[in-house]
């Protein structure tokens, strides 16, 4: 698909390696989400759910932010998951208002067997549908990705 070049300045490899890029990671991201489905879950419950164990304790509104949604959003999510027995609240030592939300070990135990699924997933599926030039090829190239970062 030919993209439109927004800069002059930008070649058109440059554009053209910026959409494939994201497009690519857009897959990939939903196919991995598939993989850890969660029959008992839903996507919004499972995001939430890796958020707290990544941001530890932290307040629904803080989650709210870090995930986009609305904080009554948020709210509903995270009753859902208590009744699961998944997350904890306790109130938040600096404010008796607010609670700080975290991470049960059903919970954590949940995040990391869906993290393990997931890693599992893809390096099976480097090894079943990549030879190994090309997957030192993909290698060379997260080298070079790295860089996007810096």
């Amino acid at each position: 698909m030919a993209q439109q070049n927004p800069d002059p300045a930008l070649s058109v490899s440059a554009v053209r390696a910026a959409h494939d890029l994201r497009v690519v990671f857009s897959r990939l991201r939903r196919r991995v989400r598939e993989v850890a489905e969660d029959e008992v879950l839903t996507p919004s419950q499972v995001s939430a759910l890796t958020l707290v164990g990544k941001h530890g304790a932290a307040t629904a509104s803080a989650l709210a932010s870090a995930d986009g949604v609305r904080p009554q959003s948020m709210a509903t999510t995270l009753a859902a998951l208590d009744r699961h027995g998944l997350i904890r609240r306790s109130p938040d030592p600096e404010d008796g208002r607010r609670q700080l939300v975290t991470l049960t070990d059903a919970g954590r135990e949940r995040v990391e067997g869906n993290r393990q699924v997931r890693a599992e997933w893809l390096a099976r599926a480097f090894e079943e549908r990549f030879t190994e030039d090309e997957r030192r090829t993909v290698l060379a190239a997260f080298a070079l990705m790295d860089r996007l970062t810096q």
